[in-house]
């Protein structure tokens, strides 16, 4: 997958432009549609096509959160295999102290730096994106959903 630019932490976030914008338009409408016929036209009818109205936008957030979260499970492994790889032996009791936010946020760090991120994001109690505002030599993940 190339990029115009090398990616970094202005540019990673990632838009599926079909389920971002078409879809995510799609959804918007018909749900504001149901909302006016339902002011127009009440009924049982129209109340049951804003309820399922309603149904198809939780089922888009869902359909969007699961694998999400797979992939969050998914970094969280590949990062302690890294962390265990790089970091002193000493220091491997500590990798489990950190959380799934952190070591989401410590995929983008380089290898040179990611334990001494991961040391400071447990000193610290950093957040994913203080994590990725503190790395230097940013690691592109450009596989990610």
């Amino acid at each position: 997958m190339s990029n115009a630019s090398p990616q970094s932490l202005k540019n990673h976030a990632r838009f599926d432009p079909p389920y971002h914008f078409v879809l995510g338009t799609i959804m918007i409408a018909n749900l504001i549609i149901a909302v006016v016929n339902v002011v127009r036209h009440f009924g049982f009818h129209s109340m049951w096509v804003l309820v399922l109205s309603l149904g198809l936008v939780v089922l888009i957030l869902k359909v969007r959160t699961y694998p999400l979260k797979v992939q969050d499970r998914v970094i969280r492994l590949e990062e302690r295999l890294r962390l265990q790889s790089l970091a002193p032996v000493e220091w491997h009791a500590q990798i489990y102290r950190l959380n799934e936010d952190q070591l989401v946020g410590l995929r983008f760090a380089g290898d040179d730096e990611v334990v001494g991120l991961a040391k400071m994001a447990l000193e610290e109690n950093l957040t994913r994106k203080q994590i990725k505002e503190r790395i230097q030599n940013w690691r592109a993940d450009n596989w990610r959903v």
